[in-house]
């Protein structure tokens, strides 16, 4: 059987009004079928909303540091992006190799 290694790439996001995650999770799905180099996307809502939670998890999948940056550098991202960023309080990311 054959591996192909992903470069996975996780974002959490907390904003500064929880209640626009919904929304921001709506527009972050969208992307998967307009940018080519996502291979998966996967979008969650937390729902325990505790001290320490985040609001929302991001997942994608890619096929290289290469294709990463070509997804970030992709004209529907910069926009999202741009609608995204002021409405967030914080995020954090990790961005591994999986096998």
């Amino acid at each position: 059987m054959w591996s192909v290694d992903l470069l996975v790439h996780i974002v959490l996001m907390k904003f500064a009004d929880a209640g626009d995650a919904a929304k921001a999770k709506l527009r972050l799905e969208e992307l998967a079928g307009v940018v080519p180099e996502i291979r998966t996307l996967e979008v969650r809502l937390d729902e325990l909303q505790t001290g320490v939670s985040w609001d929302l998890y991001l997942k994608t999948t890619h096929r290289d540091a290469d294709d990463l940056r070509a997804y970030q550098a992709h004209p529907a991202h910069l926009e999202l992006g741009v609608w995204l960023r002021p409405l967030l309080a914080t995020r954090a990311v990790v961005d591994y190799t999986e096998a």
